[in-house]
């Protein structure tokens, strides 16, 4: 099966700057990628879809639960921190657990990937800051400088309607970024550059996907009901 239908398990490193051909300062991000093995394959008859459960981040046994390290010692595979599935339309025939990914052939003749992780977390704010609300007169005596004013009609219906904008959380949301444009890759630093910011901060943990790739969605779950019947 061809690699860019899965993905890849990647920490992002942070943001520099390259030069390009013609002199001009691209802003970029380093990701680092670590190596991606393969530590679970799911078929219809035992599980009831395919799938290619990937590993990476080799870790210690006493930081994972027994479940987990009875798992990897079954499969005979390294102990691994982070695992993630990735949809397939058929079952994966020619791949085996314990199998790595080939990096380089994942990024051969790929100009773009969707990038997937966690955004930075912001807090609890108010108003003005989550929903970029006016705020108040700043004259002398005011009392609703960045209050959110009035919530709602007092008698009818007495109560806080849904979906009213309200002070709330910002950030921490699992996000992906499409479209972002692939620079370069280097094999021997295992490090690849994207145009761009991509979510999360420096540490993070991301999820790369080929972009305009889509080996399962929601219409082949007819095609695996049909299968198993």
């Amino acid at each position: 099966m061809d690699q860019k239908e899965l993905g890849l398990l990647a920490t992002k490193v942070g943001m520099t700057q390259v030069f390009d051909e013609n002199g001009l300062v691209i802003p970029v991000t380093a990701i680092k990628i670590e190596e991606n093995v393969v530590t679970d394959i799911k078929t219809i008859e035992r599980d009831g879809y395919t799938a290619v459960q990937i590993g990476s981040y080799e870790t210690r046994e006493k930081l994972l639960n027994k479940p987990l390290v009875g798992k990897f010692k079954k499969n005979n595979t390294k102990l691994f921190k982070n695992l993630t599935e990735f949809r397939t339309e058929a079952e994966a025939t020619d791949i085996n657990i314990g199998d790595e990914l080939n990096i380089e052939e994942f990024f051969k003749d790929l100009a773009k990937v969707n990038i997937t992780g966690v955004s930075i977390g912001k807090g609890f704010q108010g108003f003005v800051k989550a929903h970029n609300g006016h705020i108040g007169r700043r004259s002398h005596g005011s009392k609703s400088k960045r209050q959110i004013g009035s919530l709602g009609a007092g008698t009818t219906p007495s109560r806080v309607l849904p979906g009213k904008r309200m002070p709330t959380m910002l950030g921490n949301e699992v996000v992906t970024t499409e479209k972002v444009k692939v620079v370069s890759y280097d094999p021997e630093a295992r490090v690849l550059l994207v145009k761009g910011p991509v979510p999360g901060k420096a540490g993070a943990e991301l999820k790369i996907k080929a972009y305009g790739t889509k080996a399962w969605n929601h219409k082949n779950k007819l095609k695996l009901a049909q299968a198993a019947a």
